[in-house]
C-alpha cells in the first residue's frame, strides 16, 4: 500500500511569465511536478542554504510534492509545514507584492521572522531586503484574494 509519503501524482505547472495573482493559482510553485524546484525547505533553516531533496524522501502537502534530503528533515516539514514551507506557495514574493506570481530560485531566498521567502532572482531579493515588513504587507495582500492565501 503507497502511504502518502509515496505518492507522485502530476501537478500543475506556472508559466515563466509573472501573472495576476487571482483565484484558481496552484497553491505551490512547482516545477515539473516537485515543489519549489526539488529543494529541501527545511534545508534553508538546518542548512543556511538551498540543499537538493531525494526522490527517496518525499510527500505530499498542498497538491505538491515536496523532497527532503533525509528522512529527518522529512519528518521535522511533516510535523510542522507551515514553519518550513516557504510563504506564498513558494510563488516569488516581490512578483506577490505587485499583485502577480513569478517562478522563483533556490539561491534567491532570506529567512525573516522565522519564515521562509523565496524570490525570482537574487536582484529581486536583494530588493526585497531592504524593505521586508513592506513587501510582506503589501504581499500578504494580494495573497488573501489568491486561491490558497
Amino acid at each position: 500500500m503507497l502511504s502518502r509519503r509515496h505518492f507522485t501524482g502530476g501537478l500543475a505547472v506556472l508559466p515563466f511569465a509573472a501573472t495576476p495573482a487571482v483565484a484558481r493559482q496552484p497553491c505551490v510553485f512547482g516545477t515539473h511536478g516537485v515543489a519549489i524546484n526539488g529543494i529541501d525547505p527545511v534545508s534553508y533553516f538546518a542548512e543556511h542554504r538551498p540543499m537538493p531533496g531525494s526522490d527517496l524522501y518525499r510527500l505530499r502537502w498542498r497538491n505538491a510534492v515536496w523532497r527532503f534530503g533525509s528522512s529527518m528533515t522529512m519528518d521535522a516539514f511533516e510535523r510542522n509545514p507551515h514553519q518550513y514551507a516557504p510563504r506564498y506557495g513558494g510563488f516569488c514574493a516581490v512578483t506577490m507584492a505587485h499583485g502577480g506570481v513569478s517562478d522563483t530560485v533556490p539561491e534567491a531566498w532570506a529567512v525573516h521572522d522565522g519564515r521562509l521567502y523565496l524570490a525570482q532572482s537574487r536582484l529581486a531579493m536583494a530588493a526585497w531586503q531592504a524593505d521586508p515588513a513592506q513587501y510582506i504587507a503589501q504581499a500578504d495582500s494580494h495573497w488573501a484574494t489568491a486561491s490558497c492565501g
